[in-house]
Formats: C-alpha cells, structure tokens, sequence
C-alpha cells in the first residue's frame, strides 16, 4: 500500500509545474531573445498562468483527500491495489445526488462551486478556449479526468453525479467570463455614428 499525504502530492504537483513552466520560459527567451519587453510578456504570462496552478492544488485537496482532519491532519490518500476492486463507481445519474446522508447539501454546493474558478481562469488563460462551449468541454473533460483517477483509490469514489456537478460549476464560471468580456467589449466598443 503506497500513502500519500496533501503535502508530498503539493510538492509533486508544484516541482511538475516549475519544471514545465521553466522549460516553457527557456523555449520562449530563445524564440524572442532580440524582441523589447518578452520579459515583461512572458512574466506576465507566468502570473496569468498561476491562477491555473491555484486552481489545481485546491481541487487536488478537495479531491483526492478526505475532507475531515485526522488528528488534526489532512488525512491519507491511500493507494492499494489489491483492494481497487470492487470499483467504487455510481454510473446512474441523480438517482444517488439526494441521498440524505451527513454532509450531501455540502457536496453538491461543493461540486459545483470549487470548479466555477476553473470556468474562469481557464478561458482567460488559454486562448483555444475562445468560445464558450470549446470551454465547457474543456472543463468535462478535466473532470472526467479526474473521476477516472479516482478509479485507483480504494478510499475515494467515482460518481457520475459529481461529474456533471463539476461541470456545472464550471460552466457556470465560463458563463460569468465570457459574459463579463462581452460587457467590456461593448463597453470599450467606440460609438459609430
């Protein structure tokens, strides 16, 4: 059984993200190296880029890890082979969402607010996402990512519910960025005559 405490998955997702963004700054300093101000750019472009970065670490805590302290600790993520079977997987959509049981107004709230960030930050920091339904496809399919991923952990579970709800969330996000630019748009659009 392999345990993974919030701190080293924190350290692995954070070394991935320095290495990768720093080769990504090296590639762009050679391709621009004459051009005025691509250090400004790219800064720029690294501090957009950590609110991707946020977004990841928050959902990875939210996620992966058990929502209540053990012993005053961000419990265990577990990972154990031999008892990844049965699969914890709930495939029939809302027909669980409303069971009442401790806590599951705070899961759907949940669900949908910890992505509504991501529909943001996304669209504004990556500019294929240029339409708002390139975007909430995007965000569908980060999700469904990460229910799969959960497949491996025999302590967490795979819901379909919590798919279209992070979804949701994150349409929701995408609605409110691309909405607000559409306001600016108009706003800055010079009056014809």
């Amino acid at each position: 059984m392999i345990e993974i405490t919030y701190g080293q998955m924190l350290v692995f997702i954070t070394l991935a993200w320095i290495i990768t963004r720093s080769l990504v700054l090296v590639k762009k300093a050679r391709a621009s190296w004459p051009e005025k101000n691509a250090t400004k750019k790219n800064l720029l472009r690294e501090l957009q880029l950590l609110m991707v970065y946020i977004c990841l670490i928050v959902i990875a805590r939210i996620v992966y890890f058990p929502w209540h302290h053990v012993d005053g600790h961000i419990g265990l993520l577990r990972l154990d082979p031999a008892r990844i079977l049965p699969l914890r997987l709930n495939l029939l959509p809302i027909v669980r969402l409303f069971e009442v049981y401790d806590g599951w107004q705070m899961n759907i709230i949940g669900n949908i607010t910890m992505f509504i960030p991501v529909g943001l930050v996304w669209p504004l920091c990556f500019k294929k996402l240029d339409s708002i339904w390139k975007t909430i496809l995007a965000g569908g399919g980060f999700s469904l990512f990460i229910e799969i991923s959960q497949l491996l952990f025999y302590e967490r579970s795979t819901d379909v519910d919590d798919l279209l709800l992070n979804t949701l969330g994150f349409t929701i996000g995408a609605l409110i960025f691309f909405g607000s630019r559409k306001i600016v748009r108009r706003k800055v659009k010079p009056t014809e005559k």
